[in-house]
């Protein structure tokens, strides 16, 4: 993976939501094609032998990512989303992420016992989303769930929010808060 064009495309905002956030914005990377394969071919060869069944984007810049690898995986496409966006019977989370608190929701019927997970999005900073996602992902109990980031932020130690046995890849790790 050419992580130095990867770097270069990645926009810094900073003060974005709210003043001190140093906001990654990968939509920069999205919108130029070199970018947004390098991301799809990275993923596809972390996770061609894992057996996934599903992948879970995360609302919505994990969506992007997690459709595309979906398709090349064969394997199926669940949504996280914020209340209210899913149609039929959810269960949902809450929880604090660095700038206030927030609920996401999934299908109750989006995932079994025999499916191997990948839940994807786009940034690990504090991991109160993902972290999220993965306390709904495991009560519908599937055999197995696994974690993905386009980029970890290390100094905010959002890994260690997770229990120890929880399977975390980034395709980028960046030092930054």
């Amino acid at each position: 993976m050419n992580k130095e064009l990867l770097l270069k495309n990645l926009r810094n905002i900073p003060d974005f939501p709210i003043p001190g956030i140093q906001f990654k914005d990968v939509t920069s990377l999205f919108k130029n094609p070199e970018c947004l394969r390098e991301m799809d071919n990275a993923l596809y060869e972390m996770y061609k032998e894992k057996g996934i069944t599903k992948i879970v984007g995360i609302e919505s810049r994990g969506f992007v990512m997690a459709s595309s690898l979906a398709v090349k995986l064969n394997a199926g496409f669940v949504p996280i989303r914020k209340p209210g966006k899913l149609p039929a019977e959810t269960i949902s989370e809450t929880y604090g992420k660095e700038y206030g608190r927030d609920t996401i929701e999934i299908h109750k019927d989006a995932i079994d016992e025999n499916d191997v997970v990948l839940i994807h999005d786009d940034l690990l900073a504090t991991g109160g989303t993902m972290l999220a996602a993965y306390h709904l992902v495991k009560k519908l109990n599937p055999k197995r769930v696994m974690i993905n980031f386009i980029i970890e932020l290390e100094g905010l130690k959002g890994r260690e929010t997770f229990p120890a046995d929880a399977e975390i890849e980034c395709l980028l790790t960046l030092e930054g808060k």
